[in-house]
């Protein structure tokens, strides 16, 4: 058995005779009796307290860290005893990837998870603190998929507190809770029409906006953030170097999602509605700071501006432009008399993005060649998520039976 035991009530003495004899203490009858004590694996002495009469329990307990220590799953107990909002506010400082996605996820606990699960010392976690939780959960957060996300980032910072030697599992992954299913729709692209009569409900300063989006695949941020150095009309490349991006309130250029820098064939008619536009609105230099709102300052001459000779600002847009354009376009309801627009969650500039994958893949494009045009890390990625809109295989077979008799 690893280290020893300690009681507080008794002390040993020698007496007269020189006989060690056992006496009692000051501490007598009050008190924790027994003291467990133990030198962990960093080289300091940890103990535990026990009521008189529970000497077996203190045994046990210093066996069962010695158990612990040889199957190297030791947990020190006052690791352990670290809420998980104090373990979680530091992790998610250090998360790895963009900032608005360590914003997001400070956000996530913040609002949903410390509420319930903050002031919890990390070792007493249990499967059933984590499924009554997502039981709570399911009357503030509607959405099934957003319960999703919030429940795989506390899982997240569970499972680095079992990586850092602070908890034993990760109650998360136990088989008895169940997490929110992923609940994404399927992606139902825009039509042609529909592309071209937003394109058209919007006001002219925007419209090669659409091009961009539905003929080369951008997103909202690289779309708005598109400057004139990164268009070659004579080789018929788009590279996107750089998005425009909203921190804390504050824009910045930064690298687009997952810092990937990627090029993408331009189209000739896009590159005509470009070259046309800038002949109407001339791009205008711009600096912001970049990546971080206390980022060295960046100029980009941009293709599409603001208000007052400025970058365009999302919510802007997206209130007072894009909706409205959505709404005369028919693709959502009109706007009633003193209510907001309906929410479109899947009719965002997004959409223009969906289009363009279901038109190269209609075309017979590659799943890998569309994986790198659009900027996914992972080919698979692509795949499941456009899987439904490529061409049957019968398809091809009567296309190609077909063209033989033409």
């Amino acid at each position: 058995m690893a280290g020893h035991i300690q009681d507080r009530w008794f002390k040993t003495e020698t007496n007269a005779s020189g006989k060690d004899v056992r006496v009692k203490t000051d501490r007598y009858g009050t008190g924790l009796r027994y003291r467990a004590r133990y030198i962990g694996p960093d080289g300091t002495e940890k103990s535990k307290s026990f009521r008189d009469k529970e000497m077996r329990l203190a045994r046990q307990w210093l066996t069962q860290i010695e158990a612990d220590m040889s199957r190297g799953k030791y947990i020190d107990p006052r690791a352990g005893r670290m809420t998980f909002r104090q373990y979680a506010d530091g992790w998610v400082k250090t998360h790895t990837g963009e900032i608005n996605s360590r914003e997001a996820a400070e956000r996530r606990l913040r609002l949903h998870a410390y509420p319930h699960l903050g002031s919890r010392p990390l070792d007493s976690f249990r499967p059933e603190h984590i499924r009554d939780w997502i039981a709570k959960l399911e009357t503030t957060v509607p959405a099934e998929s957003h319960r999703r996300i919030i429940v795989g980032t506390v899982s997240a910072a569970l499972s680095a507190a079992v990586e850092d030697g602070l908890l034993s599992k990760n109650p998360c992954r136990a088989r008895t809770v169940k997490l929110p299913k992923p609940g994404k729709p399927r992606v139902e692209p825009w039509t042609a029409q529909q592309v071209f009569a937003v394109r058209r409900a919007l006001p002219h300063c925007y419209r090669a906006a659409v091009d961009v989006g539905a003929g080369c695949g951008l997103r909202q941020g690289e779309i708005l953030g598109l400057s004139v150095e990164e268009l070659d009309y004579e080789g018929g490349w788009l590279t996107v170097g750089h998005q425009l991006k909203r921190i804390r309130g504050k824009y910045v250029f930064a690298l687009p999602k997952g810092g990937k820098v990627r090029a993408v064939p331009l189209p000739k008619a896009v590159a005509t509605a470009l070259i046309e536009h800038s002949k109407e609105f001339k791009p205008i230099d711009v600096s912001l700071p970049w990546r971080t709102p206390d980022g060295p300052p960046v100029t980009k001459r941009l293709i599409f501006r603001g208000a007052e000779e400025r970058h365009v600002r999302v919510s802007n847009f997206n209130a007072h432009h894009w909706k409205p354009a959505l709404a005369a376009a028919g693709v959502i309801p009109a706007r009633e008399p003193g209510k907001p627009y309906a929410s479109a969650p899947e009719d965002g500039m997004h959409a223009l993005r969906h289009f363009y994958a279901s038109v190269l893949l209609d075309a017979g494009e590659s799943i890998r060649a569309l994986s790198s045009y659009l900027g996914h890390a992972d080919p698979g990625f692509t795949l499941r998520t456009y899987t439904h809109l490529m061409p049957s295989s019968e398809g091809r077979t009567r296309k190609a039976v077909d063209e033989l008799y033409l």
